[in-house]
């Protein structure tokens, strides 16, 4: 038996049914994630969306924009008919100033790339490990005694508690901060990739078995697509693992980035700078989980 590109079985000429056979026997799908969704299911054993509930709506977008709205316009009425102190908080006008006067520096965009690109560059890192780790721990009984116990104990670690370490061992330079953010971002991926794999619809295994599928066409055709929406949660959630151990990375002797700017703020009384890195870090953590939803949406499509 073998497959073609589109996973469809071929079989000798000796094994083939007669025309008579063909006539008589239902009609299936050949694909074997066809014969997942000629039952109504797709590969991750839940029911086949339309994709309608997927969309994004100008209604929900608006929903999502009321609650900071609220939020701002309580904050400049707070600042503006009171007379709480500008050094405990400012008004969003001290803020926007602030950012300008960054800018005006050219030091907004500096920090704002540089965290970026060293919260993508571990979230890379990181999700890879933990993928592979999951995949390893999920499908190997073996694996998972073996390693199982000692992850779950390094995954309880602080992030702050791998600092002094990372400082010795690489330095104070990026090598040591993009570490301790793929720290971060493995976890989350391990965790759900790992607990996803255990409980793969056993039918559809046997099924990719029937199929001729070896272990690594198993894993790649049949178990991965199926448990696309738990690899998609611990994407996201490890990117905002990413985003909370980026502070701790910047506390090794960094010059550059959000999270200098949080602590260099702090020594220097700049609360309206404080609170621009807090918003700044939200407003980016915010866009890039919404950039994983949109990778979300295909492959769900596509597989899920």
């Amino acid at each position: 038996m073998s497959f073609d590109e589109r996973g469809v079985a071929s079989l000798p000429a000796a094994a083939r049914p007669s025309s008579e056979e063909q006539a008589a026997a239902p009609r299936r799908a050949a694909s074997l994630l066809g014969w997942a969704d000629s039952f109504g299911f797709s590969a991750a054993g839940s029911a086949a969306d339309d994709g309608v509930s997927g969309r994004a709506s100008a209604r929900s977008i608006l929903l999502g924009l009321l609650l900071p709205g609220i939020l701002v316009a309580v904050w400049w009425s707070v600042t503006t008919f009171t007379d709480i102190s500008a050094v405990i908080l400012p008004s969003p006008e001290q803020v926007v100033l602030a950012a300008v006067e960054l800018a005006e520096n050219g030091l907004l965009s500096t920090y704002i790339l540089i965290s970026l690109q060293r919260v993508l560059l571990g979230f890379a890192i990181g999700a890879t490990v933990g993928l592979a780790l999951g995949a390893l721990v999920g499908l190997s009984r073996m694996a998972s005694q073996l390693l199982g116990p000692t992850l779950g104990a390094l995954r309880a670690v602080p992030s702050l508690a791998w600092v002094p370490l990372l400082i010795i061992y690489l330095g104070i330079f990026e090598e040591s901060k993009v570490t301790l953010i793929a720290i971060g971002a493995a976890f989350p991926v391990f965790t759900t990739v790992a607990g996803a794999l255990r409980h793969v619809d056993p039918q559809l295994v046997e099924a990719g078995r029937a199929f001729g599928l070896g272990h690594g066409r198993l894993l790649a055709i049949v178990q991965l697509p199926a448990v696309v929406p738990s690899i998609v949660s611990g994407l996201r959630l490890a990117l905002a693992q990413a985003w909370l151990f980026l502070v701790a990375a910047e506390l090794i002797a960094s010059s550059m980035g959000l999270g200098f700017l949080l602590t260099d703020s702090q020594y220097n009384g700049r609360v309206d700078r404080i609170f621009l890195a807090i918003i700044l870090l939200a407003v980016l953590g915010k866009t890039s989980d919404a950039i994983i939803g949109l990778g979300e949406r295909a492959l769900l499509k596509r597989w899920g």
